[in-house]
């Protein structure tokens, strides 16, 4: 009993100890700010590394030269825009080289078209399938979402290795008695495995999140279609697609963003956008405007990137407006 009540108070004791500070800072403070307080160190390293580096690379859109400090580079205004939507790229101030940012704008557009509705359509039908009573269904779950864990870079060389002229892909077909192919210096081939490898890469962590979505349908929804002897499609259409509309909403929006920023997979994968600029997209412009050359034109990479920032922005607040209406 004494020793119980030595603890006890020795508790007590360690709780006034831990609390007499706190009750001081919150008389400073005030109880309502409190909890920003605790948020302030967290918040002010998001400011940091985010807003900073947002502010910084609009700075340099509207500044010249090579110098890395923007109090260093001379005011041009707006100079790189024009550069950038007349060419895209220029050697020294005032001169064309070509419309490589148009080149890169074009096949930027092209992927994202393929990639989000190829993506969608397989998380969807995956995310169907998983949420069936099926064999083993925990372990594909597993393995759907596994290549998500994996980095980029890995997930380029493997696809890099399996489409080689000798890698596995070749050996199949020569087993078929079919020639080998050099698939990633073909303009065609190359990019339809861009978007299988983006697809294969990305679509575990969507069809979770559509997984997620039809968990939450209630089943007394099925049940009931069941009792009025309603088709699968017919269920499909007016139950799950209906009720899965926001989920769909979120995938799409997270597609949209994901596809314009494709970068590392894909210079992996093409050797820096190969064959010549087939699969050139427009962070790689950024990247190689600014780091890839001895010209460090990180103007001109600056004021792709605000268009980029500008134009996925835009996007987004549609396609939230246009969820909102869904769901009114």
């Amino acid at each position: 009993m004494a020793a119980g009540a030595l603890v006890s108070q020795a508790g007590e004791t360690a709780m006034r100890v831990v609390e007499a500070p706190m009750n001081a800072v919150e008389r400073i403070f005030g109880r309502k700010r409190m909890p920003w307080l605790f948020l302030a160190p967290n918040l002010i390293l998001f400011a940091i590394f985010t807003f900073l580096p947002i502010a910084i690379s609009v700075g340099y859109a509207f500044t010249g030269g090579t110098n890395l400090f923007v109090s260093d580079r001379p005011f041009v205004g707006l100079d790189n825009f024009r550069t950038l939507l007349s060419c895209g790229n220029y050697l020294q101030p005032g001169t064309c080289q070509e419309s490589l940012f148009w080149t890169a704008v074009w096949n930027t557009l092209w992927f994202v078209a393929f990639n989000v509705v190829a993506t969608l359509l397989v998380a969807l039908i995956t995310a169907l399938i998983l949420n069936r009573a099926i064999f083993a269904r925990g372990f594909f779950r597993a393995m759907f979402f596994y290549p998500v864990l994996l980095s980029p870079v890995v997930i380029g060389l493997i696809w890099k290795w399996f489409l080689d002229r000798n890698g596995l892909l070749n050996a199949f077909f020569q087993m078929l008695g079919v020639p080998p192919e050099i698939f990633l210096l073909d303009v065609g081939w190359s990019r339809f495995f861009v978007v299988v490898v983006s697809v294969w890469f990305h679509m575990g962590f969507y069809t979770l999140i559509l997984l997620a979505g039809l968990q939450a349908i209630p089943k007394d929804l099925y049940e009931a279609a069941s009792i009025d002897a309603a088709t699968p499609r017919r269920t499909l259409f007016r139950i799950t697609l209906p009720l899965l509309a926001p989920n769909l909403l979120v995938v799409f929006i997270l597609l949209m963003i994901k596809s314009v920023q494709i970068f590392d997979e894909a210079w992996v994968l093409t050797n820096g956008g190969g064959p010549g600029t087939a699969n050139s997209f427009i962070v790689q412009y950024i990247y190689q405007m600014a780091f890839g050359s001895d010209l460090r034109l990180f103007g001109l990479a600056s004021a792709a990137s605000v268009l980029m920032g500008l134009v996925l922005l835009v996007l987004t607040l549609i396609q939230l407006r246009l969820g909102k209406r869904m769901e009114s």
